[in-house]
């Protein structure tokens, strides 16, 4: 999707933990030889032996690092940003560091789930029963707004739950829960040359690293159209894009695309540093985005790979990436990332809406869902 995003906050599955920043302002600095207060480490459970863990220091400006490899963390480890899900055997190690202060002592926490491999260890069903279109969980997803906020030349502006900045509606919410259950983004013209619509992301709120994530949807077809599933590295705050990884798990371009041939189509790529970039088209025959899909990316060190519907039919993982047959620098080892759902108006890639484009347009979730490998 080539977007860019920042906050300083993030989660982690697997064998992977999560990145973060510390908190807190300035103050009257500390005696001399004094150390930062080492960091806690706390749980709250997930699902089916899953946990979020939390790190947290009371010093004021301090930044946490930490290691999920059993080595001693230092200044230059992985940087915690938020919560982050776990759901395989690891050991956090954690030390706090800040501008005056000594390193702290380490915090150390193993872990041991013991979670066989295929158990669903978070999702998101989108529940809603409070008996009209509510907000998305605001403990899982937050917003990116504005007009082109992000790259790529795109018409809409970008609305928040809630928001009646420019052309947002707050009556009239871009992203929803319906009654069933059912996630709703939408793409709206409330005025000639005016486009509205949602981008989500769990950044600086959930992330993961390593396992498989999916999404049951069903996506528009119309010109200048351009829904996303798909994920930028936590880290995004400290080394940028692409540097952090971007992992698009399902991009889909109007309905009939001439650059793809003028067919129904799905693609997933990769990016990184380095000119590191790859995207496959992995669509099954006779396959429709506007039916029911599920889309799905199933991360191991060193590879990730797409497919549509069902992972345990070897046919249906249409793409495969793998490090060690790429040029550029593979970003996907080095931390959690976090998961983004969108859906563009205009852009370079899908050009502008036109006579036939169909408003308001719309990408339906029926869920996100992570597994173990």
């Amino acid at each position: 999707m080539r977007a860019f995003a920042a906050m300083c906050t993030g989660i982690l599955l697997l064998d992977g933990l999560l990145s973060g920043c510390g908190g807190g302002g300035g103050g009257t600095p500390p005696p001399p030889d004094t150390p930062a207060v080492a960091p806690t480490i706390a749980t709250t459970a997930a699902q089916n032996g899953a946990v979020i863990a939390s790190l947290a220091t009371t010093t004021p400006g301090a930044t946490i690092y930490y290691t999920l490899d059993g080595s001693a963390p230092t200044n230059t480890s992985q940087i915690y940003s938020a919560p982050f899900l776990v759901a395989s055997n690891l050991t956090v190690n954690a030390l706090a560091g800040a501008s005056g202060y000594l390193n702290s002592s380490v915090t150390s926490k193993s872990f041991t789930p013991n979670i066989a491999p295929g158990t669903l260890v978070w999702s998101d069903e989108f529940t809603n029963s409070t008996g009209a279109n509510a907000q998305p969980n605001p403990a899982t997803w937050t917003y990116d707004t504005g007009t082109d906020c992000c790259g790529n030349n795109e018409l809409e502006t970008y609305c928040a739950w809630g928001s009646s900045i420019s052309s947002c509606d707050p009556a009239n919410p871009n992203a929803y829960a319906d009654t069933s259950g059912i996630l709703h983004i939408v793409a709206r013209n409330p005025s000639a040359g005016v486009y509205t619509s949602a981008r989500m992301k769990t950044e600086g709120l959930f992330s993961f690293q390593y396992g498989r994530i999916e999404a049951h949807m069903m996506l528009p077809e119309s010109q200048g159209m351009w829904p996303a599933f798909w994920m930028l590295g936590d880290n995004i705050v400290s080394i940028n894009w692409p540097a952090c990884g971007e992992a698009d798990i399902m991009e889909h371009v109007n309905g009939s695309d001439p650059q793809n041939e003028g067919f129904d189509w799905v693609q997933g790529s990769v990016h990184g540093a380095n000119n590191l970039s790859g995207g496959i088209q992995y669509h099954p025959a006779g396959f429709s985005a506007a039916a029911w899909h599920s889309y799905g990316m199933i991360w191991t060190k060193g590879q990730i790979q797409y497919y549509v519907d069902d992972p345990t039919i070897p046919a249906n993982v249409y793409a495969t990436f793998d490090a060690s047959t790429m040029s550029g620098t593979w970003p996907f080892d080095q931390g959690p990332q976090f998961v983004i759902m969108n859906l563009a108006v205009g852009g370079d890639w899908p050009g502008a809406p036109n006579s036939t484009t169909v408003f308001p347009s719309q990408v339906q979730v029926d869920y996100v869902r992570i597994y173990t490998n």
